[in-house]
């Protein structure tokens, strides 16, 4: 009889990223406004997880910023990665979740909306790289859990008061 290995979960901080190989699975909590962008390479089973906060990395207000708060910056470092590890961006998918509005705002002040701008952003580097977005739970108003396997290529996200749903 097989043992069957049993991984670890890596959990990925808020403006942070970190890559997973079988059997370990990765996490992110707290997923509001931020977006949660999985990208993955289903030959190699590797799979990174970014945890974004804004979408352009002009909004820093030092050149010393940390990169991985940005969809911009964030991504252009997962992708340097995972291309280091043998990834190549052809293969890649990305699988993404959050992009809530969390608040609401009668203003209309476009800066108010981070959600739905963090969505965009995240959605048009990925097309800037040829890297399809096969599945998504964007959008809302609530908070987020999610965590990827990259044997089995899902995304679990736990909703506040909505319960599980697997993409």
């Amino acid at each position: 009889m097989t043992k069957i290995e049993q991984g670890q979960i890596i959990k990925v901080g808020m403006a942070d990223w970190k890559i997973v190989e079988p059997p370990d699975t990765i996490r992110t909590s707290g997923l509001g406004s931020c977006i949660g962008a999985v990208l993955y390479d289903e030959t190699k089973q590797i799979a990174a997880l970014a945890h974004v906060m804004l979408p352009d990395s002009t909004m820093a207000k030092s050149q010393d910023a940390n990169r991985a708060k940005f969809a911009d910056t964030a991504l252009e470092d997962v992708l340097e990665m995972l291309n280091k590890k043998g990834c190549s961006n052809s293969r890649l998918k990305a699988k993404i979740a959050g992009g809530a509005q969390m608040f609401s705002y009668s203003s209309g002040n476009e800066m108010m909306r981070i959600g739905p701008r963090n969505t965009e952003a995240v959605k048009e580097i990925l097309s800037h790289y040829r890297i399809k977005v096969i599945a998504e739970d964007t959008g809302g108003n609530k908070g987020r859990t999610i965590e990827f396997n990259p044997v089995e290529k899902t995304l679990h996200i736990r909703t506040v008061n909505q319960g599980e749903s697997i993409i």
